[in-house]
C-alpha cells in the first residue's frame, strides 16, 4: 500500500529504515522502532505494513485527534477519502469499512477490544505509536499484547514506535526471555533549531496544582509577539492547558495573524483547522498533544511556556486531579523540533539556560503518579490482578494499588481475591472510569437515562467546566451556548445511553439528580458546611473542603463534590466543581457509608462515650451511651495518653527516680534490663479498670514500672542502680538520673578522699561531679584515679588558699575523708 518513492510526502526519512524494520519483524515477530518527530513513522509504517502482510494494520495512538489526523493524512497519501482503505475509531467516532486495512485507533479502545476478544481476528499487526509518553493505557497495551502473542496469538506482530532514546527498555521487554527485540533507528533530516532564552523579566510564582501565574502568561503573549516580529512562518505556542489557552489567545488581541486553539476538548472540526495550513499567518496555541504525534504544518517557531499538566493522585484524602509541572528535558527538546520541520526555525524557550539544566530528564510515567482505579480494573478483567504475570514496563506503586483495590471492592467491582466480577465487566464495559460508570448503571434508575448519561459525560473530563456550580455547567450545555461543546457532549450522551437500560425514575429535579449522580460517582466527596462558617465543609472522607469566594454555592448545607484538588501546604482541598444538594439526597447517595453504632473515643481531653449515626467522617446524630464497653473504653484511654502523652499520669517523686534509674540501667547494660520510653511504658499502664482522664491520675505509675523490670533482676536493681550512694564519711548522697547515659554523684572532694576509685553504677564508673567547701563544682571526673593524679594538684592548691582551714592532702587517695572544716585557734 505504501505510495512509490517520489509520491509528494512519502519521501522521509524512515522510508530508507523499512527494509531492516521488515527483516526485524519477519524474524521475531516483535521490534522498536526509534523516530524523533517528522521522520514519518506514523504515516509511512502502517502502510508498509499493509502491503507486506494479509491481515488487518491496527494502529493506536494516544490521543483521539492525532488519530484522525494519521488516518486521514494516510489516506490522503493514497489519494483516497477516510473509511476506504485507512480508516479511524475513536470513542464516539468511528470511519472505516470492510475494505479497511489499516485503522487507527485510540490506545484505550485497543484495550477495549483486547478486553473483549483478546485474539484480534483478521490482526495481522498492532502498531503502538508514541509508547515514549507512558500514558496507563499504553502500558496496558503493550503488556495485553505481549500476553496474546504468548497465549493466543504467536504469528500476531507487535512495533512499538517511541521518539526518544527509552527504546531500550521497549526492547528488552517486547523480546522477554529470548533477549531484546530489534531496535530500528529513523534518523532524523529536521533543520536547525535556533535557541533563544526569553525568561520572564521580573520573577513569577511557579506552578501549583491547576495553579499558573497569570504574570507568565502575560509574558508567553509577549514573547508571541516578538517571535511574529523576529521570525517567519507560523508559531506554535506550548502551554499546559485549555485554561491556558484561553487566556493567551484573548492577550492576543489584534495580532497580525490568525489564533488557533488545538487540545483534547475542542470539537473535532476545530482540532482539524488547527492541522491545517490557512491562507494568513497562524499562531497555533497547544498543549502537550502537539508535542510529537501531530504534525502542524508551516510551523517554522516554537513558543514554550515550559510546562505541563500531569495526573496526581492524592492517595491519603482520597483526590484526584490535575497538576501543572515543569515540562522535562525530553519533552522541550521534542517540542523544539516542530520547529525544524520544514526548514531553519527558532524555539523561545519561557525559561533561563541554568533553569534548562535542572529540569527532570523525562517525564514520570503516568503509572507511578495518577489514580490507579481504571488501570487496576482493567488488570482484573484480563485476569491478572495487580498485573501478576504480566509483562508490564513498571510496576504499580503498591500504595496506590492497594487503594484502587479497595476501591474496587467498595464498587462490587472485584472479589475478595482481586478478581473482576460481573459488575466489574458491566462497568468496564462503559469506558469510562469506574467511579463514573457505576454513577451511571446506578443512576440511570434513580433520575432516568438520558439525565444520568448527561450527568457522566460532563463528569468524564472532555468538557471545561464553567465555574464551580456543575448544575449551571449542565443547564448551558442543554441550551447549547458552546455549539462546539455541546456537539462533543451530545455525542458522549449518546454514547452512555447505549450502556445502560431505561427505566422509568421517580420525578426529581435536576438539580437533585445531578447530585445523585455526582455522589454516586465519589460519595466519599459528599460534603456537609461546617458550623460557623458558610464556605467550609466537611467531606466523607474526613477531608475539608473550602469554596471559592464569590461562589453561587456558598451557603448551600450540602454538596456533591465533582472535582477537588488540594494545593501543597494546605489543609483543606478546594472545590472546583460541585453540585449544592440537601440531606436527604446526601443519604441516598452515601448509602454505603452509612454507619450507626457505639463509639468511645478519647475527645477534647477525656473519654467521650456516644451512640453516633455517620456518613463517613460526617456525624449526622450523636446521643449520650450510658453504658459503653470497657474495652474500648480502655482503648479510648489509652489513645489519649498517645495523643497527650504521660503527663496525663500522677508522676510521684518515686516514679520519677525509678523510670530515671531503670533508663539508665536499660543504657548502660542492655537486655534483659527493659527500656522505659514512652512506647514502652504506654503498652506496660493498665488502664482496663480507668473509666476516665480523672481516673488516670490514680494509676500506680511506680507499679507499672517495676512489672517492666523481670523478676531475675529485680532483686539487683538497688545494687545496679542505687538510689544513694554510700561515699566514705558514711554520708548517703542521691544520685542523679537525669542523663541516664551518666549516672552523677555531686559531692564535696573532702567527702571521697580515700577512694582510690569512683564506684560502678549501671555498669560504668560513677561520674563525680566534685565541690568545693562551698558547694560550687570545681571538677567533673568518671576517672577519679586519673584525677587524683593529674587535676588534683591544681585544684588542691588553688581550694588551699582559699579554704585554708579545710584539710587538702598531698594524696588524697590514702587520706580520711571528713565532713568538717579545723576548728579556729
Amino acid at each position: 500500500m505504501l505510495p512509490p518513492p517520489g509520491t509528494p510526502g512519502t519521501d522521509l526519512p524512515v522510508r530508507s529504515a523499512l527494509p531492516e524494520l521488515s527483516d526485524a519483524l519477519s524474524s521475531g515477530g516483535t521490534a522498536v522502532l526509534m523516530a524523533p518527530p517528522g521522520t514519518g513513522k506514523t504515516t509511512l509504517v502502517p502502510l508498509a505494513l499493509a502491503g507486506a502482510l494479509p491481515g488487518r494494520i491496527v494502529v493506536a495512538e494516544p490521543r483521539r485527534v492525532a488519530a484522525r489526523a494519521a488516518a486521514r493524512r494516510m489516506a490522503a497519501l493514497l489519494g483516497e477519502t477516510i473509511g476506504g482503505r485507512v480508516g479511524y475509531s475513536v470513542r464516539g467516532d468511528s470511519r472505516r469499512s470492510a475494505g479497511t486495512r489499516v485503522e487507527v485507533v485510540t490506545t484505550g479502545l485497543l484495550v477495549r477490544r483486547l478486553q473483549a476478544d483478546p485474539e484480534l481476528p483478521g490482526v495481522a499487526a498492532v502498531v503502538l505509536d508514541e509508547c515514549h509518553e507512558r500514558h496507563l493505557d499504553t502500558d496496558l497495551a503493550v503488556a495485553f499484547c505481549l500476553d496474546v502473542r504468548a497465549t493466543l496469538r504467536p504469528d500476531l506482530q507487535l512495533l512499538a514506535m517511541s521518539a526518544t532514546a527509552q527504546a531500550q527498555r521497549l526492547a528488552a521487554l517486547l523480546g522477554g526471555d529470548g533477549g531484546p527485540a530489534p531496535v530500528v533507528t529513523a534518523t532524523g533530516a529536521l533543520h536547525e533549531v535556533d535557541v533563544v532564552w526569553a525568561p520572564p523579566s521580573t520573577p513569577v510564582d511557579p506552578p501549583h496544582g491547576l495553579r499558573v501565574d497569570p504574570r507568565l502568561l502575560t509574558h508567553v503573549a509577549g514573547t508571541v509577539r516578538r517571535a511574529l516580529a523576529e521570525q517567519a512562518g507560523d508559531v506554535l505556542v506550548f502551554l499546559p492547558g485549555a485554561g491556558e489557552i484561553g487566556t493567551v489567545a484573548g492577550r492576543l488581541s489584534g495580532v497580525d495573524a490568525d489564533v488557533l486553539p488545538l487540545h483534547g476538548r475542542l470539537p473535532a472540526a476545530a482540532q482539524d483547522a488547527a492541522l491545517r495550513a490557512g491562507p494568513r499567518r497562524r499562531v497555533v496555541l497547544a498543549t502537550a498533544l502537539a508535542e510529537s504525534s501531530l504534525t502542524v504544518p508551516g510551523v517554522r517557531v516554537v513558543v514554550d511556556a515550559g510546562l505541563s499538566r500531569v495526573p496526581r493522585a492524592d492517595l491519603a484524602r482520597g483526590l484526584g486531579s490535575l497538576a501543572t509541572v515543569r515540562a522535562s528535558r525530553a519533552a522541550v527538546t521534542q517540542r523544539a523540533g516542530r520547529a525544524g520541520r520544514e526548514g531553519p526555525g527558532a524555539v523561545y524557550r519561557c525559561w533561563t539556560s541554568a533553569e534548562h539544566d535542572r529540569l527532570p530528564p523525562h517525564d514520570e510515567p503516568e503509572v507511578a503518579t495518577a489514580d490507579l482505579t481504571a488501570f487496576a480494573l482493567e488488570l482484573a478483567c484480563w485476569g491478572a490482578p495487580g498485573g501478576h504475570g504480566l509483562p508490564l514496563l513498571d510496576d504499580p506503586p503498591p500504595a496506590a494499588l492497594l487503594v484502587a483495590e479497595q476501591t474496587l471492592r467498595s464498587l462490587g467491582a472485584v472479589d475478595d481475591d482481586g478478581r473482576a466480577t460481573p459488575r466489574g465487566r458491566a462497568l468496564t464495559a462503559v469506558g469510562v472510569h469506574p467511579r463514573l460508570a457505576r454513577a451511571l448503571l446506578d443512576g440511570a434508575p434513580l433520575v432516568g437515562r438520558r439525565r444520568a448519561a448527561e450527568v457522566v459525560a460532563l463528569l468524564s473530563g472532555d468538557t471545561a467546566f464553567r465555574g464551580d456550580d456543575l448544575a449551571a455547567t449542565w443547564r448551558s450545555l442543554r441550551g447549547g451556548a458552546d455549539r462546539g461543546a455541546t456537539a462533543r457532549w451530545r455525542d458522549e450522551v449518546t454514547r452512555l445511553e447505549r450502556a445502560v437500560d431505561d427505566a422509568v425514575p421517580p420525578a426529581v429535579p435536576d438539580d437533585t439528580a445531578a447530585g445523585l449522580v455526582v455522589g454516586l460517582a465519589h460519595p466519599e466527596r459528599l460534603a456537609r458546611r461546617r458550623p460557623g462558617g458558610s464556605g467550609t465543609y466537611l467531606m466523607a472522607a474526613g477531608t475539608g473542603a473550602e469554596l471559592v469566594p464569590g461562589t453561587a454555592l456558598t451557603g448551600a448545607p450540602w454538596l456533591a463534590i465533582a472535582v477537588a484538588d488540594r494545593s501543597p501546604g494546605r489543609r483543606d482541598a478546594r472545590v472546583r466543581s460541585a453540585v449544592a444538594i440537601d440531606e436527604a439526597t446526601a443519604l441516598e447517595a452515601g448509602t454505603a457509608l452509612l454507619r450507626e453504632r457505639g463509639e468511645v473515643t478519647w475527645r477534647n481531653g477525656d473519654v467521650h462515650s456516644a451512640h453516633v449515626q455517620r456518613l463517613g467522617a460526617i456525624v449526622l446524630v450523636e446521643r449520650p451511651l450510658p453504658d459503653p464497653d470497657p474495652g474500648e473504653v480502655a482503648a479510648a484511654l489509652a489513645e489519649g495518653l498517645r495523643l497527650e502523652g504521660l503527663g496525663l499520669l500522677n508522676w510521684t517523686p518515686a516514679a520519677v527516680q525509678l523510670r530515671a534509674r531503670l533508663a539508665a540501667a536499660s543504657a548502660g547494660l542492655g537486655q534483659p534490663w527493659p527500656a522505659v520510653d514512652d512506647d514502652a511504658l504506654l503498652a506496660a499502664i493498665d488502664v482496663s479498670r480507668a473509666r476516665g482522664r480523672a481516673d488516670l491520675t490514680r494509676l500506680d505509675v511506680v507499679a507499672a514500672l517495676r512489672a517492666l523490670v523481670p523478676w531475675q533482676l529485680a532483686g539487683r536493681l538497688d545494687d545496679v542502680v542505687p538510689e544513694r550512694v554510700e561515699v566514705p564519711t558514711g554520708s548517703r548522697i542521691r544520685v542523679d538520673y537525669t542523663d541516664p547515659t551518666v549516672p552523677t554523684l555531686s559531692v564535696r572532694v573532702q567527702e571521697v578522699f580515700g577512694w582510690a576509685q569512683a564506684p560502678t553504677v549501671a555498669g560504668r564508673p560513677l561520674r563525680l561531679q566534685l565541690l568545693s567547701p562551698a558547694q560550687r563544682v570545681v571538677a567533673t571526673t568518671a576517672d577519679l584515679a586519673g584525677f587524683w593524679v593529674t587535676g588534683y594538684p591544681a585544684v588542691r592548691s588553688e581550694l588551699r588558699g582559699r579554704y585554708p582551714r579545710h584539710p587538702w592532702p598531698e594524696d588524697p587517695a590514702v587520706a580520711s575523708a571528713t565532713k568538717r572544716a579545723r576548728p579556729r585557734p
